[in-house]
């Protein structure tokens, strides 16, 4: 399925593709980039998108965007997407930078913008909590106004690439009388402040990506509040629509679904009694995706006609995060017993990987996804969002 792009749209995207094959660093080509990358490694590909001045395409030009068009942005995270590219850390770029430039004052975007653009700081995300998951309003981490700083305590969790961090973006509770909603600040903290501690968290598929980190008595100044005390959830909201605005995630999944048949090709013979049924399910998430971008088109045209998507865009989050978890599922499902290794290590010529190449990893991935129908709001939640605010139940 293609948008029906004008000629300088189809130039751009032209340009896009060249790009790309051009100057993608070749150390970054590896089969799990999420993981197996160091830090330094990947900020490789955002210093060049950084110095073409491409490294940020949602952001308004003034703040250091390249001031390019809805459409343009869409046919962007596409290409990188089909390409393979790693994207830039989101936390920074996607959620963070839009907050400060759109609720921040004159000497917050002065002093955090031009470090995330740049790549010197990153940033992680500190929402989630012990109990306080996709229900924010729950928070529980503490900060108490102390003259000109916060004291903060309290417990975040899931908190992903937090052991590499500068900054995290923090839901704090600064008014416990109030209203849950209502009680909620934004606040930006250092991650080297005394009082840090980050403790990885495992996941199934054994990396390293997410982590607890604990508060305890933190200082932080006042003035890395974000816009007003107990205000927080206002922006919170905000950052969370950028969110799961872009989780639909299209072109990710074509590109492993087009892995995903090739894969289906080598290992299920014709004469196998399930391959029909296999087949089957190939063409059911291919057409669900078909219709998922169709969806993704429709908004988009509402987007470059000024309307919101708002509450709808929970719909591209849901959808797109099950089509993910569904391609590789039939993934780990079509390389049969090699399936059953789980790579603990990146692959090297000392370490023995059993199964062809394109059964690398599978099982690692097919264990990571299960994360996806949980974070930026579980499913379940969405679901409910789109019941009150878009079909009015």
């Amino acid at each position: 399925m293609e948008l029906n792009l004008s000629k300088e749209d189809a130039a751009f995207r032209d340009e896009v593709r060249s790009f790309i094959a051009e100057n993608y660093p070749q150390e970054m080509r590896v089969a799990n980039p999420e993981t197996d990358l160091t830090k330094e490694q990947s900020l490789l590909w955002h210093r060049i998108l950084h110095k073409k001045g491409w490294i940020a395409p949602l952001w308004p030009k003034e703040y250091g965007g390249p001031g390019w068009s809805i459409i343009q942005r869409y046919l962007w995270e596409q290409e990188t997407a089909l390409a393979g590219a790693l994207p830039p850390l989101a936390f920074s770029i996607t959620m963070v930078g839009p907050v400060i430039y759109t609720f921040g004052n004159a000497a917050q975007k002065q002093k955090f913008l031009p470090r995330i653009l740049s790549g010197d700081d990153w940033w992680c995300q500190g929402y989630s909590e012990p109990g306080s998951g996709s229900d924010l309003a729950s928070v529980r981490c503490k900060a108490v106004r102390d003259g000109d700083h916060y004291v903060i305590n309290g417990h975040k969790t899931w908190t992903t690439l937090a052991q590499h961090a500068d900054w995290i973006f923090c839901l704090v509770r600064t008014d416990p009388a109030a209203k849950p909603q209502s009680g909620i600040s934004f606040l930006l903290i250092d991650m080297k402040t005394p009082g840090i501690s980050v403790r990885p968290i495992i996941t199934i598929d054994g990396s390293h990506e997410i982590n607890d980190v604990f508060f305890e008595d933190v200082r932080v100044p006042a003035e890395n509040l974000i816009g007003e005390e107990s205000k927080g959830w206002t922006y919170a909201k905000f950052l969370l629509g950028n969110e799961r605005t872009s989780m639909a995630q299209t072109g990710r999944s074509k590109r492993y679904l087009k892995q995903l048949k090739k894969v289906a090709a080598s290992e299920i013979r014709v004469d196998d009694p399930s391959a029909s049924d296999f087949a089957r399910d190939i063409a059911r998430v291919e057409i669900d995706l078909m219709a998922l971008e169709a969806t993704e088109f429709r908004m988009i045209s509402q987007m470059e006609r000024g309307k919101d998507p708002g509450a709808a865009a929970s719909l591209l989050k849901i959808r797109g995060t099950e089509i993910m978890q569904r391609v590789r599922d039939l993934s780990h499902r079509a390389i049969g017993h090699y399936g059953m290794a789980l790579r603990e290590h990146p692959a090297s010529d000392n370490i023995f990987v059993p199964g062809p190449d394109y059964a690398h990893t599978v099982t690692e991935k097919y264990l990571n996804t299960r994360k996806l129908s949980i974070y930026g709001g579980s499913n379940e939640i969405q679901r409910n969002i789109i019941a009150k605010a878009v079909l009015g139940l």
